[in-house]
């Protein structure tokens, strides 16, 4: 087995995922050493997140599970082909391919074949379609007029939900308690893709809370 040099490669490789019978290029990903393992293992294509920061099962929220039929290794030792059998789609867009549109033209060449939201869930989907945004013409997305504007205004626009929230909780009124949550969730996840960071990562922390008392946790920051 090729020994890869992972302190050279600061703990990641870059892989190329590829249709075993089509040769077409499905995605661009990265392993660690536990996922490169664990792909050999099983079979199964196991990836590592940097946007989610954990090892990530191709597939294992939306079933779209990619079989290993190959795994190649380039002349350098620091990139990786991986061919496979896709099951369904290789994109969260619902796509088969990542590559769906043209650098020139800014064309889409793809047609969205799945509807990936019920796979997803609805944040983590918002969260990809704010961040598909980010470069779009701002006189025609509110979102990327958002993300390309000041700062302080993207910020404002989270405070000024959240004290809407608070408002309509105070006035018991359900259909604003909830229409403003779901204003304030969205320029959250804003503010979360302004940074680069994935709704995954803030799930995460809240998982570790449980059996954690709220005072415990507190206390665990302050001590920080």
């Amino acid at each position: 087995m090729t020994k890869i040099d992972w302190k050279k490669m600061d703990g990641l490789i870059p892989v190329i995922t590829q249709d075993a019978s089509t040769n077409e290029v499905l995605m661009l990903a990265y392993m660690n050493e536990e996922a490169l393992n664990l792909t050999t293992q099983t079979n199964i294509a196991h990836y590592f997140s940097r946007s989610k920061q954990r090892l990530w099962k191709k597939g294992e929220s939306s079933g779209h599970l990619q079989h290993v039929k190959n795994i190649m290794i380039d002349c350098d030792n620091d990139t990786i082909l991986l061919k496979v059998e896709q099951i369904g789609v290789a994109c969260h867009t619902g796509r088969r391919s990542c590559f769906f549109t043209d650098y020139q033209s800014n064309e889409t060449l793809h047609e969205i074949e799945v509807n990936t939201t019920s796979a997803y869930g609805v944040i983590d989907t918002l969260y990809h379609t704010i961040c598909e945004k980010k470069e779009q013409d701002p006189n025609t997305s509110y979102t990327a007029k958002l993300l390309q504007g000041k700062q302080n205004s993207m910020l404002k626009k989270i405070v000024e939900e959240a004290g809407e929230l608070t408002f309509a909780i105070k006035d018991n009124n359900q259909e604003e308690i909830i229409y403003e949550t779901a204003d304030l969730v969205y320029h959250c996840l804003v503010g979360l893709a302004s940074c680069n960071i994935s709704p995954d990562r803030v799930k995460q922390e809240l998982a570790k809370r449980f059996g954690m008392s709220g005072i415990e946790e507190k206390n665990s920051r302050t001590e920080k």
